[in-house]
């Protein structure tokens, strides 16, 4: 396929990559990595602009805007999974669609909900972010802790830092975990309501979690042991409606009843997907050691099962004599439709993390370096071909994942010459994957198999980076970095059985490189005003997903050229976020504006081949642009001791701006980014054991798609506002109650998917 050509880029854009390169060759060798938190030579925390929590320092280079979020922030929150604990950050969205859903992806400011491999997330500096695709269905591995572990969430909005790599185009999110200080254990026990009412639903879905583990630390506190477990087992809603589509012919059809006529919808409503059984056990153990002056040994591992059952499947259909109708042809409202698309399915997966961590300082530099291994040996999905082969366990599918999962490494080695605090390092990972389907006679069992179709992919990147942060003054620092990186993907194929002939085909191996540079200035102005100007690149490369997800076609035999592209470039972007931080009364206010510009986004597209069959594929956008300001306010103690309030307000343009690919999407928003989002946090201290707090979630009405199509129901991404509230009552040292309310208010959003309704959630806490 030969590759489109590309208009000429902007000359602003052009001259500011330039000056960003020109700037980092020109400088010394420079600074920090991957989980490596702020160095003793760096400016105190409170220099920074950060937002939440200063009892410790963060855990990621502070470029851009960056959050640490810790427990007085967390204690605010009806905390069902560990991601619910970043709520409430600025300009933020977790795409969480019931409790116990794995499918989390994060939104920092314009990385949408189906862009996951545009944000780095680590735990305790493992990393967790799984680049096997770049999609809704591939989100950071959060469940490797459980919301107790947690000792501070960190957040940094941007490509800042030449510590990480492009996979940093929307942001870093660090996890840290709690040290063990002593030892002893603890239990927690939540249980989870939600009454949930839309279209043939009105029913009460519930939940519960146990979590505990323990602690021991030895009288010398050279060795550390923390050892916690998991169980979580809840009902969410229905994922999925199904709508009745039109039918042709003169063939019967059945009289029914019960289709919900939804005026935002095409057609009617008839049926929903299972409500989604889902049971998570986890275990966990981090073992640290310090076995010589100044070197600490960490080690982690983890093991998560999950199990969801979606046999429950609903139709609202009945006919004249109220039996259920679930599908085939159907006469509604005196038309004739096809009542299709609903099925039964198990899904079930086993996950591990073995990580290594070694720290410690050498000839005066600090190295950190860290290993991890992370893969998922069972990973199958079983699913009805249809309503009535779900219901007798007829035929269907199998699919079955052979081990994928992935490798990571990074060292990093940091020390002060005068006023110039040195880094450098490097980082690596491998990402591998390989799936078989099957079609199966009886779908739950998965017996009678006969082979349909597989795939198999593997990407690997290499970056080498570094950094000098320069105190030119004692209120003036000057960073400039930059990093290389190599990248490769290979072993890419595919096959499918057609009729008795077996179909197979091969990727062609791709590598590239790209160099980012980095540059940050931070300076106090004034006595308590702190200004910072941070400008990079970061080049994000394509994951296995993107690459490697194809069809043959049945005619040609060959991999279909419209359903993948051998071309696919790497998305590029050129950031700028300008930030100001000073304090009025009590109130300490940031201010942050930024702009990125991105060169070839790779977004899904969907449309008809050579021989009228519909597709799906990545493509490349030719230039996306997102700018955008964002105010966040930060008071202790307002007008009354005890009263403490975190809130922000963005607004957003997202606009896709060349697109040779589709023109008709020229000038529209680019999707799932809203214009406005707000969120913030009330918390009051009622009493020394009672305490109350509020919190709420706001955006405005995202574009679907890139045509810019927008809807409220069910199908479209939708506005949304949510109102939480939570209480917090300490009978003792050992024992806390916890009662709150998420979408207090109850209302009714979606990500395509409906989100949850109103819950109850009830937590009891133990200290041992």
């Amino acid at each position: 396929m030969t590759p489109l050509k590309k208009a000429p880029r902007g000359r602003n854009m052009l001259f500011l990559k330039a000056l960003l390169a020109a700037t980092c060759l020109s400088t010394p060798s420079a600074l920090l990595a991957q989980d490596s938190p702020a160095s003793d030579s760096e400016k105190p925390t409170e220099t920074i602009i950060v937002v939440g929590q200063r009892d410790t320092p963060i855990t990621v280079v502070p470029r851009g805007l960056s959050v640490s979020l810790g427990k007085a922030d967390f204690e605010a929150v009806n905390a069902i999974n560990v991601e619910d604990l970043m709520k409430y950050a600025p300009n933020f969205f977790v795409r969480k669609r019931f409790a116990g859903d794995d499918n989390a992806v994060v939104a920092l400011r314009g990385a949408n909900t189906v862009q996951s491999a545009r944000t780095i997330v680590m735990v305790d500096g493992f990393l967790v972010s799984n680049f096997l695709g770049n999609s809704f269905s591939f989100p950071p591995k959060w469940n490797v802790v459980g919301p107790a572990d947690v000792r501070q969430f960190d957040i940094v909005y941007g490509p800042y830092s030449a510590r990480y790599g492009g996979n940093s185009m929307g942001g870093v999110v660090s996890v840290t975990t709690d040290e063990p200080k002593k030892t002893g254990a603890y239990l927690n026990a939540q249980t989870m309501i939600m009454p949930f009412e839309e279209y043939g639903f009105d029913e009460t879905f519930t939940g519960y979690s146990v979590e505990g583990g323990g602690t021991y630390v030895t009288k010398d506190g050279k060795l550390r042991l923390r050892a916690g477990f998991r169980r979580f087992d809840n009902v969410g809603q229905s994922m999925t409606y199904n709508l009745l589509t039109p039918a042709t012919g003169t063939a019967a059809a059945t009289t029914v009843t019960g289709a919900f006529v939804d005026p935002e919808l095409a057609t009617p409503v008839f049926g929903a997907a299972s409500p989604v059984d889902v049971v998570q056990n986890q275990a966990r153990l981090r073992v640290a050691y310090d076995f010589a002056p100044g070197w600490t040994a960490d080690a982690m591992l983890f093991g998560w099962t999950t199990d969801q059952t979606l046999r429950d499947t609903r139709s609202f259909l009945k006919d004249a004599n109220g039996a259920s109708v679930g599908q085939g042809r159907v006469r509604f409202n005196n038309q004739v439709w096809n009542a299709t698309g609903l099925t039964s399915s198990e899904f079930e997966r086993t996950e591990y993390l073995a990580g290594f961590k070694l720290t410690g300082a050498l000839a005066g530099w600090d190295i950190r370096s860290n290993f991890s291994r992370y893969w998922m040996p069972i990973w199958n999905t079983k699913t009805s071909r249809d309503f009535l082969t779900g219901l007798s366990d007829g035929a269907g599918t199998y699919q079955v994942q052979d081990n994928p999962g992935w490798y990571a490494a990074d060292i990093t080695f940091d020390q002060s010459f005068g006023n110039h605090n040195v880094g450098f390092g490097l980082n690596a990972n491998r990402y591998e994957t390989a799936q078989n389907t099957f079609n199966v006679l009886n779908w739950s069992a998965a017996t009678g198999r006969t082979f349909a179709s597989s795939t198999a992919g593997k990407t690997q990147s290499l970056g080498l980076w570094v950094e000098d942060a320069i105190d030119l003054t004692d209120t003036v620092t000057l960073t400039l970095g930059g990093r290389y990186d190599r990248w490769r993907a290979f072993d890419g194929s595919i096959a499918r059985q057609s009729g008795t002939i077996l179909l197979a085909d091969a990727y062609p191996t791709r590598t590239d490189s790209a160099f980012s540079p980095k540059a940050s200035i931070q300076a106090e102005v004034t006595e308590g005003i702190v200004v910072q100007l941070s400008l990079g690149s970061a080049t994000r490369f394509p994951t296995v997903g993107e690459l490697f997800q194809g069809r043959i076609d049945d005619i040609t035999r060959e991999i279909d050229p419209q359903s993948f592209d051998p071309n696919l470039r790497p998305e590029r972007s050129t950031d700028i976020t300008l930030m100001g931080r000073g304090k009025i009364g009590p109130v300490q206010i940031t201010a942050s504006a930024f702009y990125q510009d991105i060169e070839d986004a790779i977004f899904s597209f969907s449309g008809l081949n050579q021989f009228g069959t519909v597709v799906s594929s990545f493509k490349n956008v030719d230039l996306v642009t997102q700018s955008g300001v964002e105010l966040i306010f930060e008071a202790k103690d307002l007008w009354v001791n005890g009263l403490d309030l975190n809130a922000s307000v963005s607004k957003l343009d997202a606009t896709t701006v060349r697109n040779l690919s589709n023109p008709e999407t020229v000038g529209n928003r680019f999707p799932r980014i809203p214009e406005w989002r707000s969120s913030g946090n009330l918390r009051y201290k009622l009493s020394p054991k009672l305490r109350a707090s509020l919190g709420w979630r706001q955006a405005t009405t995202p574009t679907s798609d890139l045509f810019g199509r927008e809807g409220s129901v069910y199908g479209f991404q939708t506005e949304y506002f949510f109102v939480d509230t939570r209480l917090t009552y300490d009978m003792n040292d050992r024992v806390q109650l916890n009662l709150g309310v998420d979408n207090l208010n109850n209302d009714q959003a979606y990500v395509s998917h409906p989100l949850p309704q109103r819950t109850f959630v009830f937590d009891v806490k133990l200290k041992l």
